[in-house]
């Protein structure tokens, strides 16, 4: 057969392409877009415009190829080795190519260079990292000297050097020179690198239908191992079979297999003709359709026939042991003996024996754990575990092996297969394997015996595969020979025949005659004998005189039967004991089955009657039933057998319906008459209403056969069309009989198989019979088989064979028909075919009608195509209804038929207007009108009806263009068009309408030969201005007119795409919005097929494609507000590094897109002014990749001709459509790739899709039924189809990517970016070019860098980088007052992009990165003399680089420094002037800022450390105000986050001093702050920030104080953010420090709203210092002393921390030995627990030791008068104390006369709270107390103890009590009253002891009246139940008075006298 392949390059996607008008689309067309316009005549043109190019890359653009359509022939596959029938072949309409497929996309991405991103690459200069962490020395010494940073700079490496980068090359040769570089080796098709769309949308092409094969469910494989009972005495068969328990049916044929061992086998030699090797089976196939819980796999036993009945002869195999085998021996000899005897003589014979049945779902699913290779079961009898119908998959679990113990034995009066279902074992071992069967298993036998290909050696035991019964019915049609007959004899009741009939067989026989002799050898063989044989035995039931039989047996059934085919029963007598003269077996009666009963094959259940005789002559063509004379029956001609005959046969029907129609048709064909149907003689004049009613009546007929013959029977029913038949001389026209048979059958299979559709509503079955069946014209026309032996009665089956095409070679049929190749090879002969060995039935364009002569008569064949066109135009009703609902079925075959006529009638070569006729083309007009009026009409009511009817029309339409006058099918389109735009001026919401619109143009352009039907090349010159004038819009001699109407006609599909994409985004129009994603899909559909068309391969072809699409970019202008912004996940500034995965995560996940949120909030998205993106991520993507590639493709001449016209307004719009395609296609990251590859991104993905389509209702009835059908997998009745769905929903179904995918998807994200990237930068390069001579550059050009550094801030491939900075160096060289004047702000940017990539881990992008920074600074001196802006913008950029980057690394920046000196030591030109030296210092002080950032960065993690050094960063800018701002900003900052609210305070007051110091230089105003002197009272800190030093630079200096801050609002912001940073802190009375300096600021302005916030502020500052008096908290401080080198340079440095307030010292402790003991080893740091001095020389030099001590504020007498409030106390600290005690002899704690105490007083660097946390200690004090002098304090505390206690308010009685109990409490040791008998008992001899002998006399004097008091006061506090306790109390208190009695009284007269010396102190400083 053919395959009619229309060659379709549907290579990626679908081929598409248009062309349309140019930018702004809805300005000038005076016809609405929406309006139809009279589309070009293509034929006309084409002939009066030929090719000028005669051959070359564009002459494919110019018309279709001449072998466009052609003939391909596909042999039909065969399975088997040797054909069942003759060979048939296929036709089919075909495509050549196949779309953009997953894998073509693979193939395509092949070869990719991997593109190195930064931000995937680990850092090759870790050396950096290895060095030991150290902390430096801090603070005031200098930050390292230039000498040792000069020299760590001279030793590092610079990077290679740009060549050529110092000459002055003209600018043309740098643009040319870098064009050249940047267009090498670039990546040819943009979409490779893009994913295809998302499934949902699917291309719009007609799958390929799957050939039309043999039915398969899934299949299993059984092998059979072994079988061993107790005993082995006699030959065991065994056969298989599978049932279903719950439809109570066999599903499947017996499996006979023989394991017996040879001895055994020996034993029935004389019976047994030698056996065929198909016989010798032990492996069987079986298939299962539909597996279900119920399946049983039953395994029957049977052994040679004995005497006894089945319990005695299964007796011995339940007795007996294997074990006891010796005991048994004699009885088991005895057994053998009789079982020999019993072979020889009754061999061949059987008596049922055992029989089980294993439940094989138990075993599939036990199977299904995956631990070993394959299971070991064990079965016992057949129980069942599982329940429920769970689907049950049977081509995955794993093989196992089963050992089956038990069987049972069969009762004489249970053998048929009921009793099976209805349930002593026999212990037996059965071994078989179960697996899923493999694909293509070897050495296979189908059910005919046929070998199944591959077949390597006929020796090899074979597998047989097993023909299934399946438990439902299967629709598939027939497609190969089958013609098996299964006859199962069930019972017999031989109860009331006379004579002895006990042990009872029947024999069968399938006769083709009367004679004994006609046995035909048609009966399957079971094992181990010969393959076929010529009768069958049913096994014997001993004594029974009423057997039930279990036999199957199996015929091959003869192709051609006659009325004398038949079956034969003939019953037997077996007698089992040897008696004299008694023969072995004895006829007992016959009866019969004619197998032809009015040609029709007789099946069914039949119950017999039986004859006592034999038969008489010609009985045969007779029935049983007829009571024939003189014959005498069993039990008075009862019925008393009863048999089934089941035939399997793709020849016989078996419907009558069926059977009745092809009987008429063949009778015609034949020309036979009268024909005999049933009991109907029907004669010619009454077969014309016969053949009609047959017709009609085909919908009674049963759907199974009609499916299974359906191929048949539309052959039959379309030949009844094309050669309408001769009946009586007269030609009766069926056409319309046929047409509405046809459109009932295809509605009839599209309900019930509703299953098995395509995505566009197509059935397969239907699909592949047009595809690989229908043939046209040629339809049976070879029909006529010459000599054939036939009866004159002709059964319908004769015809079916024939027309079936079976074998000429089938020995069945006697007599050879004539070859039919003769007659086909005159027809097609002028192909030039081989056709020796095809059987095509084909008749040409003029084939003879039925009845007549093969002579040729015209007047009488139609053309299928014309006739069908015709019945379908005029046919109405319910016949109009069925076909529209499958008119795509119609259409096809309309479309293949038309080709096959073409073909044939040698008109493909001829002028396509005169193809076909005009009545035909009127009723394609108006076939294809009333079809689209039906599509407006009824849109609204059958949704589903009418998109498939859409779909269908449009790949109708699409077709007719390869094989019609292309204009005629043009305005085929255009009536389609005018309908709907007619509608739709008519309907409120259109969006459904334009939708099946847009679905009809997307199949349409589907088109292969789409861009040639867009006439690319009629235009050869550029298109006109973009901005269209009336004078353009009017002069047609450019031969390009804007209007978009003279466009579409031109241009006809492209101008309508294109037109769509624009009415749909317009952001006015009224309800499409759902239609967007769709819309911008087909034209990325189109553009992306485009990309991967070889045929556009070429440039200059490319060119002329993308020409055609030039107005997209001003569609995409237009829908700039609405698209996706993606630099939303960017900062201001432009991140440094990638897009965070977060940022990514966030953008994919959970927001709803706002016109989602619209819709759910009920309003319409166009009410908003747009500030947002109305499209989703997806579909901006799309639109900007569309963009992309028509500014890659088209040629630079056209887009610098159409920029040039393009408004300033208009090229910024450009330029913002590019900034976020730089954004859009950043490259994500490999990490961001691992991450997405979680299940929840794509989930919570998939499910926010389908949210928005729901709510916007963009979803149609057909994607509703696509995925209904992808959905629906579970419930269908043709399985092929699951098998193929199942194995597609695995795919989609894999989550997790394995690395390498991970790895490739990064891949092809990089390679995209990096191509987008330079195709932005290609098309910057043309704006340029384009304005650099016209007067509104400044404007773009600002704009034009703007994307260029928002590119540069992007995560770019080092490839992109080098080409980027190119364009940069030339665009700064070309334009340097533009940095350097009008965009200072980007001159900033600028310095910081090129900084950051000057600290590279690539050496590529160092070095381009380091060229363009010395460049600049070249640049920018060359323009003044000297480069401060940039000087100033790079230190600037390099601290906030360092401030913000986490990934920053100094190593590599280093080396750029060194290759930026590099540069400035080789530049010849500028070696006189002061340039190299300037850069020197520039260099070194940025590398100085480098060395302390590396420190910053290794000191992450200790925040003392870290403050410290960004504290001597910002002292380094000393003189650089704006940096030293910046700095004290990020340490503002740094304490922020760790809640130092109070040293966050502190630097913006520092800023503000500093703002303050520039500010009062700059303008003398009053009310400003005079410099930092104002701030004084705030800090005393403050003053340091005084710019007093000679080396200040002046603020007017260019570059200098020209941020922000430097302003007075600056100055007013950052003290407004201290006095919020106080008040967080709790210090409000320096907030209304803060405050004083800002009122005269704002007073001097009048601003009295300020004013009132202010005083606002300070209210609320006050009340708060009033309610929280006695509660406030500021800090805890502690001295940390550091000892050890491994400390670095904080070797013996102390420092005072600032902790929050209650901070224990075990917490600061536990803290600093954590990160230390982290950072050194634990093992290495020591905490010293004392806070005694540290001797150095006793420490570990390899351990690193802390010292902590809590120190407390100190103040000294005088300074007690200020510092009155607990604010006093804790503000503007310098000086602490803390107490160590100590004794002379070492210890630190003894008697309280030897008991010392050292005061040790710090004094700090700067006061507290300060903007660090930590302050060098720089002097040390120690007082060292005396112990009386300790006694003499320890005694004031008491008392101070005591009066607080007492006079707290409220009064708190235990607090009181405590105190008390420790004055007065006897039990207290060194309590008051051993100090004084210590101190006071005596008068020191130590005159200078005096002063403090009576000091301390004094205190205890104070100290008992002090008692007093408290005692008093606790009296009134306490309650009746404390009474006793208080009594107590002043009875310890009396007693402690009278013992101190005497000591207090005692005076010293000396104290008169003067004492000088008192105490020893030291002082020393540190």
């Amino acid at each position: 057969m053919y395959i009619f392949s229309l060659r379709r390059f549907f290579l990626s996607i679908v081929k598409k392409s248009l062309f349309f008008s140019t930018l702004p689309l809805l300005v000038f067309s005076q016809v609405p877009l929406t309006e139809a316009v009279e589309p070009v005549d293509l034929e006309e043109y084409l002939s009066a415009h030929p090719m000028p190019v005669e051959s070359g890359p564009l002459r494919d653009l110019f018309e279709f190829p001449s072998d466009d359509i052609e003939v391909v022939y596909t042999p039909r596959e065969c399975r088997t080795l040797v054909s069942a029938v003759p060979e048939e072949r296929y036709h089919k309409l075909g495509t050549g190519f196949n779309p953009n497929t997953l894998d073509k996309q693979k193939e395509r991405q092949k070869g990719l260079p991997k593109q190195v991103f930064e931000s995937d690459e680990a850092p090759d200069g870790n050396s950096y990292q290895d060095e030991q962490r150290r902390s430096m020395s801090i603070d005031d010494t200098p930050r390292g000297s230039w000498a040792c940073s000069i020299f760590d700079l001279k030793n590092s490496l610079p990077d290679a050097l740009l060549p050529n980068l110092l000459d002055r090359t003209p600018n043309e040769e740098i643009d040319h020179h870098n064009e050249d570089q940047r267009k090498s080796n670039r990546h040819k098709e943009l979409f490779a690198l893009h994913p295809a769309p998302d499934e949902e949308e699917p291309i719009e092409r007609l799958s390929v239908p799957e050939v039309p094969k043999e039915h398969f469910g899934q299949r299993l494989l059984v092998k059979c191992l072994s079988l061993k009972f107790e005993i082995e005495i006699e030959p065991i068969f065994a056969s298989l079979a599978l049932y279903d328990v719950k439809e109570k049916k066999k599903i499947s044929e017996n499996f006979y297999f023989d394991l017996n061992s040879e001895q055994m086998k020996g034993m029935l030699r004389p019976h047994v003709p030698p056996a065929a090797i198909s016989t010798l089976a032990r492996s069987a196939i079986f298939s299962i359709t539909y597996p279900s819980q119920d399946v049983f796999l039953v395994i029957k036993l049977e052994k040679v026939l004995q005497q006894g009945d089945i319990g005695e002869c299964a007796e011995p195999y339940m007795i007996f042991k294997e074990s006891d085998a010796a005991k048994n021996k004699e009885k088991l000899e005895k057994l053998k003996c009789q079982a020999e005897q019993f072979c020889q003589r009754l061999g061949k014979y059987r008596m049922p024996f055992a029989w089980t049945a294993i439940h094989l779902m138990n075993i599939v699913s036990s199977a299904g754990s995956l631990e070993r290779d394959s299971t070991e079961v064990e079965v016992g009898t057949g129980e069942r575990t599982t329940s429920g119908d769970e689907a049950c998959n049977l081509t995955s679990f794993r093989p196992a092996t089963l050992t089956v113990t038990n069987f049972f034995k069969q009762e004489g009066d249970r053998l048929s297969d009921e009793d099976l279902y209805k349930l002593r074992p026999i212990t037996a071992q059965l071994k078989i394997d179960i697996s899923p069967a493999p694909e293509n298993p070897h050495y296979c036998l189908t059910p005919e015996l046929l070998q199944v290909k591959l077949y390597p050696d006929s020796r090899v035991r074979p597998t047989r595969e097993i023909l299934e019964f399946p438990a439902r019915d299967v629709y598939v049609p027939n497609t190969t020979y089958r013609n098996l007959l299964y006859v199962y004899p069930q019972s017999l009741n031989f109860a009331n025949r006379q004579g002895s009939a006990r042990n009872i067989t029947v024999k069968v026989q399938f006769m083709y005659g009367e004679d004994p002799s006609n046995a035909m050898p048609v009966i399957f063989g079971k094992s181990s004998c010969p393959e076929f044989s010529k009768e069958a035995y049913t096994a014997v039931v001993y004594h029974n005189r009423s057997p039930d039989f279990h036999e199957e047996i199996k015929i091959k059934l003869p192709a051609t039967l006659t009325d004398h085919h038949h079956l034969l029963f003939t019953f037997y007598h077996v007698s089992c004991q040897q008696k004299q003269n008694t023969p072995l077996e004895t006829p007992v009666g016959y009866t019969w089955i004619p197998m032809l009963q009015n040609g029709r094959l007789k099946t069914g259940q039949f119950c017999l009657p039986v004859s006592l005789e034999k038969p008489p002559q010609a009985y045969s063509v007779l029935s049983p039933e007829v009571p024939l004379p003189g014959m005498k029956w069993v039990d008075n001609h009862k019925g008393v057998f009863n048999v089934e005959v089941v035939a399997v046969s793709s020849l016989h029907t078996q419907d009558p319906y069926l059977d009745k129609f092809f009987a008429l048709v063949h009778a015609l064909d034949e020309h036979m008459f009268p024909v005999r149907i049933g009991d109907m003689r029907i004669m010619e004049n009454n077969l014309e209403n016969e053949l009609k009613s047959s017709i009609s009546a085909l919908n009674s007929s049963q759907l199974e056969p009609v499916v299974r013959f359906l191929h048949l029977l539309l052959d039959k029913l379309i030949l009844l069309v094309v050669r309408p038949p001769v009946i009586a001389g007269q030609i009766v026209n069926l056409g319309q009989a046929s047409f509405e048979a046809m459109a009932s059958i295809i509605n009839r299979l599209h309900k019930n198989l509703d299953g098995n559709q395509d995505q566009h509503g197509r059935n397969s079955l239907l699909a592949s019979y047009i595809y690989y069946v229908f043939r046209p014209g040629g339809l049976g026309g070879s029909v006529h088989y010459a000599t054939m032996a036939r009866s004159a009665v002709r059964p319908a089956s004769l015809n079916l064979n024939r027309s079936r095409s079976l074998s000429n070679s089938n020995p069945d049929i006697s007599g050879t028909p004539t070859s039919p190749d003769d007659e086909v090879r005159s027809i097609i002969g002028s192909k030039g075919l081989d056709r020796s060995n095809s059987w095509v039935n084909t008749g040409g364009p003029k084939a003879a009608p039925w009845g007549s002569n093969p002579s040729p008569s015209a007047e009488s064949t139609q053309l299928f195509h014309e006739e069908l066109a015709l019945q379908w135009v005029v046919c109405s009703g319910s016949v109009r209804e069925a076909a529209l609902q499958q008119a795509w079925f119609f259409f096809e075959l309309m479309v293949k038929s038309m080709v096959h006529h073409l073909y044939f009638a040698d008109k493909l070569e001829g002028s396509r207007k005169h193809r076909f006729p005009e009545r035909f083309m009127d009723d394609v007009n108006a076939l294809v009108s009333t079809i689209a009026g039906d599509i407006v009409s009824r849109f609204q009511k059958d949704t589903e009806m009418v998109e498939r009817l859409n779909t269908s029309l449009a790949f109708f339409l699409n077709d007719l263009l390869s094989i019609m006058d292309r204009g005629f099918v043009f305005s085929l389109i255009k009536t389609c068009y005018k309908q709907v735009s007619a509608k739709l001026y008519n309907i409120p919401n259109p969006s459904n309408l334009v939708s099946l619109r847009l679905d009809f143009l997307r199949i349409v352009c589907s088109h292969e030969h789409y861009v040639t039907l867009n006439l690319p090349c009629s235009l050869l010159t550029p298109p006109a201005s973009p901005s269209p004038s009336v004078s353009s819009a009017t002069s047609q001699s450019s031969g390009f007119s804007t209007n978009v109407q003279d466009q579409k006609i031109q241009h006809y599909l492209a101008g309508l795409v294109l037109t769509e994409l624009a009415v749909i985004l317009d952001p006015d129009a009224e309800g499409l919005f759902g239609l967007h994603k769709k819309v911008i899909n087909m034209v990325h559909n189109l553009l992306s097929s485009h990309d991967s068309d070889p045929r556009y391969a070429d440039p200059q072809v490319k060119a002329r494609v993308a020409m055609l699409y030039l107005p997209l970019i001003g569609v995409i202008m237009e829908t700039v507000p609405q698209l996706y912004d993606f630099t939303e996940s960017h900062n201001q500034r432009g991140r440094p590094s990638c897009v965070a995965v977060d940022d990514y995560e966030s953008e994919g996940g959970s927001m709803i897109s706002q016109t989602v949120a619209m819709a759910i909030a009920g309003t319409s998205v166009h009410q908003l002014a747009r500030q947002h993106s109305t499209f989703s991520t997806e579909s901006s993507r799309s639109l900007l990749i569309c963009l992309l590639w028509v500014l890659k493709n088209a040629d630079e001449s056209v887009l610098q001709k159409w920029f040039t016209d393009l408004s300033v307004l208009q090229l910024n719009r450009l330029l913002d459509l590019l900034y976020l395609c730089v954004s859009c296609f950043e490259y994500k990251g490999k990490k961001v790739f691992e991450r997405m590859n979680s299940l929840t991104f794509k989930k919570s993905k998939d499910m926010r899709a389908k949210l928005e389509e729901a709510i916007l209702g963009s979803i149609g009835a057909r994607q509703e039924m696509v995925r209904r059908s992808r959905g629906q997998l579970g419930n269908q009745e043709n399985l092929r189809w699951r098998k193929d769905m199942t194995h597609w929903r695995q795919n989609t179904e894999k989550l997790d990517k394995s690395r390498a995918e991970i790895e490739h998807e990064a891949l092809i994200d990089g390679n995209l970016a990096t191509e987008a990237n330079l195709i932005i930068l290609d098309t910057l390069e043309i704006v340029v070019q384009t304005v650099s001579v016209t007067e509104s550059k400044e404007s773009i050009l600002g704009g034009v860098l703007k994307v260029l550094l928002h590119s540069m801030a992007c995560n770019q491939s080092a490839l992109y980088l080098q080409h980027c900075f190119a364009t940069q160096r030339a665009l700064v060289s070309k334009f340097p007052e533009l940095l350097f004047e009008e965009e200072t702000e980007q001159c900033a940017d600028l310095c910081l992009r090129l900084l950051r990539h000057c600290s590279s881990s690539i050496s590529t992008i160092r070095s381009h990165a380091s060229a363009s920074l010395y460049l600049l600074m070249r640049q920018n001196f060359e323009i003044g003399n000297n480069f401060a802006r940039v000087k100033m913008q790079v230190t600037m950029s390099l601290s906030s680089l360092v401030g913000t980057s986490q990934n920053f690394n100094e190593e590599f920046l280093r080396r750029s420094l060194k290759t930026i000196l590099t540069y400035a030591e080789e530049d010849l030109e500028l070696r006189e002037t002061t340039f190299p030296d300037q850069v020197q210092d520039l260099v070194f002080n940025l590398h100085m800022i480098l060395s302390d950032t590396v420190k910053m960065k290794e000191h992450q993690e200790d925040p003392e450390m870290l403050i410290d050094l960004m504290y001597r960063i910002a002292k380094g800018y000393q003189n650089s105000p704006d940096l030293r701002l910046t700095w004290l900003q990020n340490m503002a900052g740094k304490h922020s986050e760790r809640s130092n609210h109070a040293e966050s305070a502190q630097c913006l007051v520092h800023s503000a001093a500093l703002v303050a110091e520039y500010l009062s230089m700059l303008e003398d105003r009053k009310y400003l702050p005079v410099g930092c002197v104002t701030f004084q009272n705030i800090s005393s800190n403050v003053l340091e920030e005084s710019a007093v030093s000679d080396d200040v630079v002046s603020p007017d200096e260019e570059g200098i104080c020209s941020g922000k801050y430097f302003t007075e609002a600056g100055l007013v912001g950052l003290l407004e953010q201290a006095a919020a940073s106080f008040s967080m802190a709790g210090m409000y009375e320096a907030v209304n420090e803060v405050y004083k300096v800002l009122i005269p600021i704002h007073e001097a302005n009048r601003d009295a709203k300020k004013l009132s916030t202010i005083h606002g502020k300070l209210q609320e500052a006050f009340s708060k210092i009033v309610h929280q008096d006695g509660k406030r908290m500021f800090g805890t401080y502690f001295r940390v002393g550091f000892y050890g080198t491994k400390f670095g340079d904080l070797d013996e440095q102390e420092f005072v921390y600032k902790e929050p307030a209650i901070t224990k010292l075990a917490e600061i402790s536990h803290r600093l030995e954590g990160f230390y003991g982290e950072r050194f080893g634990e093992d290495v740091l020591e905490v010293i627990k004392d806070s005694n001095p540290v001797d150095k020389c006793k420490l570990d030099p390899n351990k690193a030791y802390i010292q902590i001590t809590y120190v407390e504020p100190y103040f000294d007498t005088y300074e007690m008068k200020d510092r009155i409030t607990y604010f006093d106390k804790n503000y503007n600290l310098r000086r602490f104390m803390y107490c160590t005690p100590f004794t002379l002899d070492g210890r630190a704690h003894g008697d309280l006369h030897e008991q010392f105490k050292r005061k040790t007083i710090l004094t700090t660097s700067h006061a507290f709270p300060y903007i660090k946390t930590r302050i060098n200690v720089i002097h040390k004090e120690e007082i060292i107390l005396t112990p009386i002098e300790v006694a003499i304090e320890d005694m004031q505390k008491k008392t101070q103890e005591l009066a607080f206690a007492t006079h707290q308010d409220p009064a708190d009685p235990k607090m009181l009590q405590m105190v008390l109990q420790g004055s007065v409490g006897t039990t207290v040791n060194q309590g008051p009253l051993e100090v004084a008998q210590v101190f006071l008992s005596e008068i020191p001899n130590d005159p200078k002891l005096f002063r403090h002998h009576n000091k301390l006399r004094l205190c205890f004097k104070d100290f008992t009246k002090r008692c007093e008091d408290a005692l008093r006061k606790n009296k009134s506090l306490i309650g009746p139940d404390q009474k006793e306790y208080q009594r107590e109390l002043e009875r310890n208190y009396h007693r402690l008075k009278e013992a101190l009695q005497p000591l207090i009284n005692r005076k010293i007269p000396q104290l008169y006298k003067a004492v000088f010396g008192t105490g020893m102190r030291s002082s020393t400083s540190t």
